[in-house]
């Protein structure tokens, strides 16, 4: 069985319009800041990108030369001595300033939007959302994957009742990666909140929770492959939906040859996918929200089928539904919240779970 999707929940800030458009400060222009964020954040109708926070000269002289008329500080300080100025401000910079930038931004009565994960714990992410209840303000946790093609495409089938009852969901983020790149993603201090089940995990678990429910049993294992890396890079979660399904979660930077991005598993027939969604690679090339954004080309569409293999034709191929970045930040100048605090918070119980899980080599009941 699958549960129905939640819908965006309504914010208690004012909507934004092309007239009075959100004024938007950006904490960040790493990865995370300059691919996903700017962008989208500027490809917004009812939205501006007002300031950008880095204390990196060079990233400075790239966030005006992409976005001219942008402010650029060296500070997130200088965005809450401003806080009259803004309306939104957007983390996206390292998973351990999540909390005290959030924090900070809405103790100076900022709406915020926080890079996944939004905390290190179930509890700090409870604490922000209760912060911003308390305050009155909107905060949303940037889960971009939901509007992947290849899940939206499974959400189509799903509510079609294409596949039948879902009995198992394997999903896999991998990538070849054998060598470790360095930076805080890849530490093994805990503060840094870095490894693959906390990145990519956080992902393939939010997605899974989004399409099947609630999570009651929880089993990992997390391992460090790569010589010289001290985070985990290769992960496996096993969730047991309160509803019956099983989620098979794969992350890993080791993987040499790459698995199926969704092999769904129903009582009707199952959807087997390739590929990751385009929208990333496109980003990073430079290119913005415009017309075919998000398209796929057929030779990558997933197979619906029963007992026969995608790999030699067999089923018959799915059009891949368009990938949609932009509908997130859309949502949240119509003043619509597309990912909540409490949804992200249920994501790192799951989190929180798999790492004791894969230390204590035990399944973690939930509930």
């Amino acid at each position: 069985m699958t549960s129905p999707l939640v819908s965006p929940t309504p914010l208690a800030s004012p909507t934004a319009s092309p007239a009075t458009p959100m004024r938007v400060g950006l904490v960040g222009y790493g990865l995370a800041g300059s691919v996903f964020h700017a962008p989208l954040i500027a490809a917004t109708g009812g939205l501006a990108l007002d300031t950008v926070v880095t204390s990196d000269p060079e990233r400075q002289e790239r966030a005006r030369t992409e976005f001219p008329g942008v402010r650029c500080v060296a500070s997130a300080d200088a965005l809450w001595e401003r806080a009259d100025e803004l309306d939104l401000v957007v983390i996206a910079s390292p998973n351990r300033t999540h909390v005290p930038f959030a924090t900070a931004a809405l103790k100076a009565g900022l709406g915020v939007v926080v890079d996944k994960p939004v905390a290190g714990t179930a509890a700090e992410a409870r604490g922000l959302a209760a912060l911003a209840d308390e305050r009155g303000l909107l905060l949303s946790v940037f889960q971009n994957r939901r509007w992947d093609n290849d899940f939206l495409t499974l959400r189509a089938l799903l509510a079609a009742g294409e596949l039948g009852d879902v009995r198992r969901f394997e999903s896999r983020f991998e990538r070849w990666r054998p060598q470790p790149k360095g930076g805080w993603r890849e530490s093994g201090d805990p503060a840094e909140i870095g490894g693959l089940l906390y990145d990519l995990g956080s992902h393939v678990v939010d997605q899974a929770l989004t399409l099947f429910g609630p999570a009651e049993l929880v089993y990992a294992e997390a391992d460090v492959r790569r010589p010289g890396a001290a985070a985990d890079d290769d992960t496996f979660i096993a969730v047991t939906h309160a509803g019956g399904v099983r989620s098979h979660l794969y992350v890993s930077a080791t993987a040499a040859q790459l698995g199926p991005r969704f092999r769904v598993l129903g009582s009707r027939a199952g959807y087997v996918k390739y590929g990751l969604d385009p929208q990333e690679a496109a980003l990073r090339a430079g290119d913005r929200p415009g017309p075919g954004w998000g398209e796929e080309p057929a030779e990558m569409w997933g197979r619906v089928g029963a007992g026969e293999s995608p790999l030699t034709g067999g089923g018959r191929a799915v059009r891949t539904v368009p990938g949609d970045y932009p509908a997130y930040y859309a949502s949240i100048a119509e003043g619509r919240n597309p990912v909540s605090a409490e949804e992200a918070a249920a994501t790192l119980d799951v989190l929180e779970a798999a790492g004791r899980s894969a230390r204590e080599g035990s399944t973690i009941r939930l509930r």
